[in-house]
């Protein structure tokens, strides 16, 4: 789970909590950012609805993590960011936020450390939906993300939740997970995949 002890004291005596139920809207994309937010419990689904009137999710965030950070220093939210789950969340204002990172150096640079990882991180999911098969889309997710025996994946929520995060439908990761435990190459417990071979990526 990452860890938010940078957080100034000061900024976390003013945190507030939100509770959401399962659909609600914790912002949409053009609303005014006021705060930036941790998951407590449950998930939030970051979203855009493209031209043909269909969502786009680029990120199901879960607890220990942080949405709306570049919105810190932008005039809107970029995106929507729906419960995809009964959650629990954590609100910290924005002009409490800003102000202590004037005042406090080392809380701007662990900040900025934190902003880095996500933009390795979103490189690495730009990596993964240009992979054009869905087989091996799946095998570079598993590769990237297996935990510390380098061979199992706890899914971080459902598996349309998943399906989302990697760009597919539902049907096709489905199929896919399917065949791919037919042909030996992982196991599926609940909630868990494990790499049964090194995934040819």
């Amino acid at each position: 789970m990452p860890n938010h002890d940078w957080l100034p004291a000061s900024v976390r005596a003013k945190a507030s909590e939100r509770k959401l139920k399962s659909g609600a809207a914790l912002f949409r994309q053009g609303d005014r950012p006021v705060s930036f937010y941790e998951i407590v419990t449950g998930r939030v689904r970051l979203s855009r609805v493209d031209r043909a009137g269909r969502e786009v999710v680029l990120y199901v965030a879960g607890p220990g993590e942080t949405i709306a950070e570049a919105s810190l220093f932008s005039t809107v939210y970029h995106c929507d960011a729906i419960a995809g789950s009964a959650a629990t969340l954590r609100a910290f204002p924005k002009a409490a936020l800003l102000a202590a990172f004037d005042k406090d150096r080392k809380a701007a640079q662990a900040f900025t450390a934190t902003l880095a990882r996500q933009v390795m991180n979103l490189r690495t999911r730009l990596e993964q939906r240009n992979i054009r098969s869905a087989r091996d889309r799946v095998r570079h997710y598993l590769g990237v993300h297996a935990g510390a025996d380098g061979r199992s994946v706890t899914l971080r929520g459902t598996l349309k939740d998943f399906a989302a995060e990697l760009g597919l439908t539902h049907e096709a990761l489905y199929r896919t997970l399917a065949g791919m435990a037919r042909g030996g190459e992982i196991r599926r417990d609940r909630g868990k995949i494990t790499l049964l071979r090194a995934p040819k990526v």
